[in-house]
């Protein structure tokens, strides 16, 4: 089963660029940069990784973001991801950036897009890894700081597949943005946003309604909510869940407690991502290995969440099918599900 976790062909649909900084690679960009560090060494930035919240989180993660200055620091981030994500059995990513995190340090829009571009052309190239990249606005910030990042990002147009909306959950309701993602849709972006993680299944409502989104990041409260599962069902709106993440951050108290099993089980569109991974402690199969052994996975669970991943994905039609039946080898071939 383990050996399965990683082998299955899959898309990762929730991944922060800037969440898979090791801390091994922070000290390295932090020596190369010559920027200072508040952490005497790898061992003890992981010993920080012991969070309480969502907020207890995102202080450390954009402290370790200011290493992160050059065109090359970016494409060495990316390419670090996308050679362990292509040893997870990924073949397509989805990936979400924080422009914002690095633009108010005056860090060039051009120089953070120009090295995780790179890193996804050459994994398309020596790969073979399909990809997308996703512009995330921070919710913690105002409306009017994301619109200004959304103008920067329209030269970069052709490169960026949708916007999203993350950091901090609560007191930021998605409403907030609503005029950011209409002018994005405007502009000919798809929509996707965290909502209902920390934050009520109302969060989640008003991201379908107000923001259009066509995605749900997290979603996991949504089984608080009958009527919304329903509407979820109805418009096959997929969940990007983060099982590690959501432990990690208390969102359920263990692995046990976690709902993805019965979000599988109500026929929700369901996923497996890692999210943050060099925080979360895992990359997408260490998640799926995690749910399985803590859920009581199946291999039939195990094979619908790989194809939820294609089916939820910004893939072609054509790609999807190309993808899905590569699952359907897996399942069909040695040591696969049948």
């Amino acid at each position: 089963m383990t050996d399965i976790c990683a082998a299955i062909p899959k898309a990762e649909l929730h991944l922060h660029i800037e969440g898979t900084l090791e801390p091994e690679l922070m000290f390295e960009l932090a020596k190369r940069n010559r920027v200072p560090l508040r952490f005497a060494s790898v061992e003890a930035v992981r010993r920080a990784y012991q969070f309480t919240s969502l907020q207890s989180f995102l202080d450390i993660y954009y402290e370790g973001a200011k290493v992160l200055l050059h065109e090359q620091d970016f494409y060495d981030l990316t390419w670090a991801y996308l050679e362990r994500a292509h040893a997870d059995g990924v073949r397509h990513a989805e990936i979400f950036f924080d422009p914002q995190t690095h633009t108010d340090r005056g860090v060039a829009f051009a120089t953070v897009i120009g090295g995780i571009r790179r890193a996804l052309d050459d994994a398309e190239q020596g790969l073979k890894m399909t990809s997308r990249l996703i512009l995330c606005f921070l919710r913690h910030l105002s409306a009017d700081a994301a619109l200004a990042t959304l103008e920067a990002a329209l030269p970069f147009r052709d490169f960026l597949a949708a916007v999203g909306l993350d950091s901090s959950e609560v007191g930021h309701p998605p409403r907030k943005f609503a005029a950011v993602f209409e002018r994005a849709r405007d502009a000919g972006f798809l929509a996707v946003a965290h909502a209902g993680e920390e934050g009520p299944p109302e969060y989640i409502w008003q991201a379908l309604d107000e923001l259009k989104a066509c995605r749900i990041d997290h979603g996991v409260r949504c089984l608080e909510d009958p009527r919304l599962v329903e509407r979820l069902k109805a418009e096959h709106i997929p969940l990007t869940v983060c099982p590690l993440s959501n432990v990690k951050l208390r969102v359920f108290p263990t692995m046990a407690d976690h709902n993805l099993k019965r979000l599988l089980a109500d026929g929700l569109c369901a996923t497996v991502n890692s999210d943050d991974p060099a925080y979360f402690g895992g990359y997408v199969a260490a998640n799926f290995r995690a749910a399985q052994e803590s859920l009581g996975l199946t291999r039939d669970d195990l094979l619908s969440l790989a194809r939820n991943s294609f089916r939820a994905s910004f893939l072609a039609p054509a790609e999807k099918h190309a993808r899905l039946a590569e699952v359907d080898q897996f399942a069909a071939g040695p040591g696969g599900v049948r």
